[in-house]
């Protein structure tokens, strides 16, 4: 019943900033913890920042200081503000909305690819 939808992907020098955004659908989509995660090439995918339904947040030790995670309950929007990129960062990040009753419920967007290089 949940939909995602990632934008704001692209290429940034090191240093550098991008704020990725999240469009979801659904009737319950609000009361779902969001997640932003990251899979670089030959690489797992990693949890970068999750958010529960009233703004709990968490992080990654290696995004702490740099990453913002934030939503919109109103507009079921949740967004990933990044700065001070490194070319470490480079993946392609995706969305997650999970069900915080019922754990093995969860949706993932499409992807969107970020590339941190001079």
């Amino acid at each position: 019943q949940v939909q995602l939808v990632e934008s704001g992907g692209g290429l940034v020098q090191p240093g550098g900033s991008l704020r990725l955004s999240c469009a979801a659908s659904g009737n319950i989509v609000n009361i779902y913890t969001m997640g932003w995660y990251r899979q670089a090439p030959g690489k797992q995918r990693e949890l970068v920042a999750a958010i529960t339904s009233v703004g709990r947040t968490n992080y990654a030790d290696n995004v702490k200081g740099r990453f913002t995670i934030s939503r919109d309950n109103a507009e079921k929007l949740v967004y990933l503000q990044m700065n001070s990129l490194k070319p470490e960062d480079t993946a392609v990040y995706y969305c997650n909305a999970r069900n915080p009753l019922i754990g093995t419920i969860y949706y993932w967007g499409q992807g969107t690819q970020v590339t941190v290089s001079s």
